[in-house]
């Protein structure tokens, strides 16, 4: 027979006390795209404190980056769900396709996923969860083709989202015309520069006004999207555009947006505080 040492036991327990500490509720559901005609997938995140009594939560809406899908922030951002439980929101991970940049292509009418993501997403949750059901309840962010997203959705759809941010964010996708299969959905750059002019955040910002939005964004200094991460920000203090804009130590992986989710978080946390939607 086989006895654990004692010091291997307490590795056990130290484990199973670790592993049980995020009390954080994971659902998959399956949500009908009416824009679309499909379903899409989407992950929801109840902190612990939603299991305990029957008050409504505001909501992040935590969007996937190029090539992921729904599951990518729970399986890959090991910090998520404590971080979901020590702030006591919910947070949202819908499935964005693989490619779309989370707007409607004029180029492909059968992708909308501006409209599912910013409208039918929202109602289904607010329909079906305890939430917060307006703009001071809602957040939005999401890393790399979902930071560039989150910001586009907020700033087109600020009756939806009082808060946003981006991480790692393509706020720009300009510069990189052959990437990330783009032209897909907008057509070749020199064919439909309008297409990719009136669908990049950093001209977006053109409609906005200070106090419009509550805005966080970030960016590794290693990684390829730092120069158009740095242009919006020296857009949004020419327009005079309050925001929170951080460039720290990182690439573009999964370290880097583990770790920075965790900032952007409680940056939504005090939103939904300084609104007097969570305490």
């Amino acid at each position: 027979m086989n006895y654990l040492r004692p010091k291997t036991l307490l590795s056990v327990i130290l484990f199973f006390i670790v592993l049980s500490a995020s009390a954080a509720t994971v659902d998959t559901v399956m949500i009908y795209s009416h824009c679309m005609q499909k379903n899409v997938k989407c992950v929801v995140i109840m902190p612990d404190k939603y299991n305990d009594d029957s008050a409504h939560l505001p909501a992040l809406y935590l969007l996937h980056g190029w090539s992921g899908d729904y599951s990518n922030w729970v399986k890959m951002a090991p910090d998520l769900l404590n971080a979901v439980d020590a702030n006591g929101f919910i947070v949202v991970c819908p499935d964005g396709d693989y490619d779309s940049w989370y707007f409607n292509s004029p180029i492909d009418t059968n992708m909308k996923y501006e409209t599912d993501v910013a409208v039918e997403i929202p109602a289904y949750i607010d329909a079906h969860y305890r939430t917060i059901a307006n703009r001071n309840g809602r957040a939005i962010s999401g890393l790399s083709m979902g930071g560039h997203g989150a910001l586009y959705l907020a700033i087109k759809h600020k009756d939806i989202f009082g808060a946003a941010g981006s991480i790692s964010g393509g706020v720009d996708f300009r510069p990189f015309p052959e990437n990330w299969g783009i032209k897909k959905y907008l057509g070749d750059y020199v064919s439909h520069k309008e297409n990719w002019d009136k669908n990049v955040v950093i001209n977006l910002v053109d409609s906005l006004q200070n106090g419009d939005l509550k805005i966080i964004f970030d960016c590794g200094v290693n990684d390829f999207f730092i120069n158009v991460n740095r242009a919006l920000h020296q857009k949004l203090l020419d327009k005079k555009i309050d925001h929170d804009y951080v460039e720290r130590p990182g690439e573009h992986n999964w370290v880097y947006w583990n770790n920075s989710v965790q900032y952007q978080m409680l940056f939504f946390h005090n939103f939904f505080v300084a609104n007097k939607v969570m305490n």
